[in-house]
């Protein structure tokens, strides 16, 4: 499966439950995460999404490292299956 496909999964999996799910750039600063998701109640979280088995470049785990130090929710997504474990856990926490 091609990460675009994961992505689209993605996004349209997080729409349909309310979210809006932007496509995250940031001119001058490489490495950011490809999407930003806010939830119905508020939370935000930043996703960056690969295609399986493949792993982020050194200066996206640079980013998701910055975010999570500032206290910011960072998942790295890589299959459907990992899709439906964020939809869970944003669902068990009430923010879905």
């Amino acid at each position: 499966m091609l990460e675009k496909q994961i992505e689209k999964y993605f996004a349209d999996k997080l729409k349909e439950l309310g979210c809006i799910v932007w496509k995250f750039t940031s001119p001058g600063t490489a490495g950011v995460p490809d999407r930003i998701v806010i939830m119905p109640y508020g939370k935000v979280v930043f996703v960056e999404l690969k295609a399986p088995n493949k792993s982020p470049r050194e200066i996206q785990w640079e980013r998701i490292k910055q975010l999570i130090n500032h206290g910011v929710d960072v998942w790295v997504i890589s299959s459907k299956d990992h899709v439906e474990l964020f939809i869970n856990e944003y669902s068990k926490e009430g923010d879905l």
